[in-house]
């Protein structure tokens, strides 16, 4: 199982877009198995352009109220007002903090590329509590990390918070970086998309 995650990931991490867009939601119907071709995200557009699959009405999600404009989720935006380049968001990294962590949602719960991301916050989850969160929750939530983002469903309606999960599991397990070293690169693929 870990090796066809592996593969999986490896596929989305290529075609991942990194900007907020819609994810499926969870569906308790489906299997948990999934083709590696439904997962591929959608092609990346700028952050300020508007999804043409986003309802630009107000909803709610984990008790959440949403936003009126495309890319808000979950009461925060993620757009250049909350996305300052010079400003990274918060993570953890005392040990104290990392051995007291709360258990992230069971993948079971999910389908698709939310079931993987979860699946991998579970399987490394003191890595995923070392890394900052890009969709920037740490100020509307006050999310203390991207781990976080998957204690409760947050991260299930993110695209952010998936696809840094999965580029954070792909890179501790094919390419065996430190935490410290998958911030690093976080911090600065998300620096240059700002």
């Amino acid at each position: 199982m870990k090796r066809e995650l592996l593969c999986v990931m490896l596929l989305l991490t290529t075609a991942a877009a990194m900007a907020c867009t819609p994810t499926e939601k969870p569906r308790n119907s489906q299997t948990a198995e999934t083709t590696a071709s439904s997962l591929v995200a959608p092609p990346q557009r700028p952050s300020s352009a508007p999804s043409p699959s986003v309802n630009n009405t107000a909803t709610t999600h984990a008790g959440h109220q949403t936003g009126q404009q495309a890319g808000d989720h979950a009461g925060h935006n993620h757009g250049a007002e909350e996305s300052s380049p010079n400003r990274v968001p918060a993570f953890q990294t005392d040990a104290a903090s990392l051995k007291n962590l709360p258990p992230p949602l069971s993948p079971t719960k999910f389908t698709g590329r939310q079931q993987l991301a979860y699946k991998a916050v579970s399987e490394i989850p003191k890595t995923i509590a070392q890394l900052p969160c890009y969709c920037y929750c740490d100020r509307g939530f006050g999310h203390k990390s991207l781990y976080t983002c998957f204690v409760d469903d947050h991260a299930a309606h993110c695209a952010v918070c998936v696809d840094e999960a999965l580029l954070a599991y792909q890179m501790q397990k094919e390419e065996k970086l430190t935490p410290a070293q998958i911030r690093e690169r976080i911090i600065a693929k998300y620096s240059e998309q700002n």
